[in-house]
């Protein structure tokens, strides 16, 4: 019987070792259950991104898309983690500023305006939060800033207008013996408006005559540049995104009148203009990007950044493109160019 009591004894002791043994492999399986957890999170956390910033833009061509990639690059080779929040308003202002007004309640670090009205529609919503601009032809006249030199407020950012740009593509014109030309733009795009004095002011420099058709959608460009058939020599298409995000029904209507198309940026050159002066808005984007990560990374204030102008300027001359229009190209204008092709151009744009 003692024996049995002994052996029932032993039983006991051995069971409550392994319940032990039980607990304590819980415990430290619940310890590193949490320790799992913890780096889980703490990857999580090295993922996510340094500052969300939104990106407005009016409209898709090729020069505000060549914008908007310099923009994010100019993060890229500083380094900054970044989401980028892009929305498109298919060049609606009503959108521009649904757009805006969704960035200011996500409560983004900085909003990118690119373009004029997307610009504007920020700074109608937020005075705190920073914006940065690009593809703005005269920031001082849309009211971004109160001077390129000193901003103020919390707006900076780069134009998309050289000074002698437009000046030095009329006299091109001038130079090619034509004697007048016709505009279409957007009566409702502050920066085209701007452009659209500039380029009549420089006909008068010149003695050429100008002819205006305004539209208000993309829709109107083609019946707008048919408008202007028999009233004027050739077209001068500025940086308006209504109509360059149409432009390839101007130069359709240009080829079937013989009415020669001169445009105001690279972009619109290789998409089948003759000629403009013009630069990279690559560029431009970049270095509104190179603005943001100052903003951003230490923290300066974006009225105290200057804005600026385009800083090379260039005539690019689309010889394919005059031939298409019957036009000789002068042997000065050809030496002091750089020559391109037309580009093949993706349906939809």
């Amino acid at each position: 019987m003692w024996k049995k009591l002994w052996m029932v004894a032993i039983l006991i002791a051995i069971t409550m070792l392994v319940a032990c043994g039980d607990d304590s492999e819980g415990e430290e399986s619940g310890e590193t259950t949490e320790s799992t957890e913890e780096t889980s999170e703490q990857e999580a956390n090295d993922d996510d991104p340094d500052f969300v910033v939104g990106m407005s833009q009016i409209v898709e061509h090729p020069s505000l898309d060549r914008a908007t990639e310099g923009f994010q690059a100019a993060f890229e080779e500083a380094g900054l983690a970044v989401e980028f929040d892009h929305s498109i308003a298919q060049g609606d202002n009503n959108n521009n500023q649904l757009i805006a007004e969704s960035f200011v309640s996500d409560e983004v670090d900085l909003i990118f305006g690119n373009s004029t009205p997307s610009a504007q529609a920020a700074l109608n919503e937020t005075s705190d939060i920073p914006i940065v601009f690009t593809s703005v032809t005269d920031p001082e006249g849309a009211g971004l800033v109160d001077t390129m030199d000193a901003p103020g407020g919390n707006v900076t950012g780069t134009a998309d207008m050289h000074p002698d740009a437009i000046p030095s593509t009329v006299e091109m014109m001038a130079d090619m013996d034509l004697e007048s030309f016709g505009v279409i733009y957007n009566a409702g795009e502050q920066n085209s408006v701007r452009q659209i004095e500039l380029a009549e002011e420089a006909a008068d420099d010149h003695g050429l005559e100008t002819a205006e058709a305004t539209v208000s959608s993309s829709s109107e460009v083609m019946q707008a540049a048919q408008a202007l058939i028999g009233q004027v020599d050739a077209f001068l298409i500025v940086t308006d995104n209504t109509v360059v995000s149409s432009l390839e029904s101007v130069i359709s209507v240009g080829q079937d009148e013989g009415m020669p198309v001169f445009v105001g940026e690279h972009d619109s050159v290789t998409r089948g203009g003759i000629a403009g002066f013009g630069f990279d808005y690559f560029d431009i984007g970049f270095e509104a990007g190179e603005k943001a990560v100052e903003i951003l990374q230490d923290g300066t204030n974006p009225g105290d950044i200057p804005a600026e102008f385009p800083q090379n300027l260039s005539l690019q001359i689309n010889e394919e493109a005059a031939e298409n229009f019957g036009v000789e190209i002068p042997d000065e204008l050809r030496e002091q160019a750089e020559i391109v092709e037309t580009e093949e151009q993706e349906e939809g744009e």
